[in-house]
């Protein structure tokens, strides 16, 4: 017997990386699963994003474990497409218990050099995609009157980043509505809360444009180059964390042993926020 057997789990942004491993995890408890991800690039993200094939990917995993799987292609950024995502995956799957959403971006600039588009796009998808996807799920929540609701933040959501100030507001901006968003449906049995993870072991920091953050004068810097630089931003000396220990957070805070916490940021951060006060 799995803790969510009998749960239908929704992702956002779960084609591939930690959308991916929470899609795996909650499987693996007993849920079912449907996922949305746009599959497709966007302009001004410097690294390569999931592709069609990446959902094909997820689905087969999940059907491995002997679970249901929707993947629907979905922009998060169109409030018509996640609420199509939702009724399919209610339709089809007959409910809708736990929402995370994951879907998320990462692009650098410094704010003076910063195109409106580039500004644009984070606050699009890292920001108002997290309102979509909670003002989807929240009618259906309401009604049945339970529902779990957990938004990846970031450790940036907590302090501030030079280069990524536009990453670094959207992370902030995830963890005001959630602690909003607490207050309003707490009272008809719904959790809302937030992981903020430090530098997670995905394509979103595995790239080129990632390392010169760090190594702005190293040509062609490659991963081995960039990890002494990304461990020094973490009391617990590794460079990154894997999209597991995220998962392993997500199915806590959807369990009934977190059933009174809600409107909370837990930092699975290998103690980069230690000396943060919030």
């Amino acid at each position: 017997m799995g803790k969510f057997d009998g749960k239908v789990v929704l992702i956002t942004g779960g084609a591939r990386g930690q959308g991916r491993s929470h899609a795996l995890a909650f499987a693996r408890e007993g849920a079912d699963v449907a996922f949305c991800d746009i599959a497709a690039q966007l302009d001004s993200v410097p690294y390569r994003m999931a592709r069609p094939e990446d959902l094909d990917e997820t689905v087969k995993l999940v059907e491995e474990l002997d679970r249901r799987c929707v993947a629907v292609r979905a922009d998060v950024r169109d409030q018509g497409q996640v609420q199509a995502f939702v009724d399919q995956a209610r339709t089809e799957l007959g409910r809708v218990d736990i929402l995370l959403a994951n879907a998320g971006i990462f692009s650098f600039s410094t704010i003076a050099d910063m195109t409106e588009d580039l500004w644009q796009e984070m606050i699009d998808v890292n920001l108002t995609g997290v309102y979509h996807a909670m003002r989807a799920v929240l009618p259906i929540m309401i009604e049945q009157g339970s529902g779990r609701i957990i938004a990846t933040s970031s450790t940036a959501g907590k302090m501030g980043f030079p280069n990524v100030g536009h990453y670094v507001a959207t992370k902030w901006g995830v963890i005001g509505l959630v602690k909003s968003v607490a207050q309003e449906v707490g009272a008809h049995g719904i959790t809302v809360n937030a992981i903020c993870p430090t530098s997670v072991d995905t394509d979103m920091i595995q790239n080129e444009a990632a390392y010169r953050l760090f190594l702005p004068d190293l040509e062609n810097p490659t991963r081995d180059d960039a990890a002494p630089a990304f461990q020094t931003l973490n009391a617990i000396p590794v460079p990154w964390i894997e999209p597991v220990d995220i998962s392993n957070a997500m199915l806590f805070l959807a369990s009934d042993e977190a059933r009174y916490i809600t409107g909370e940021t837990l930092a699975v951060a290998a103690g980069s926020t230690a000396t943060n006060a919030g």
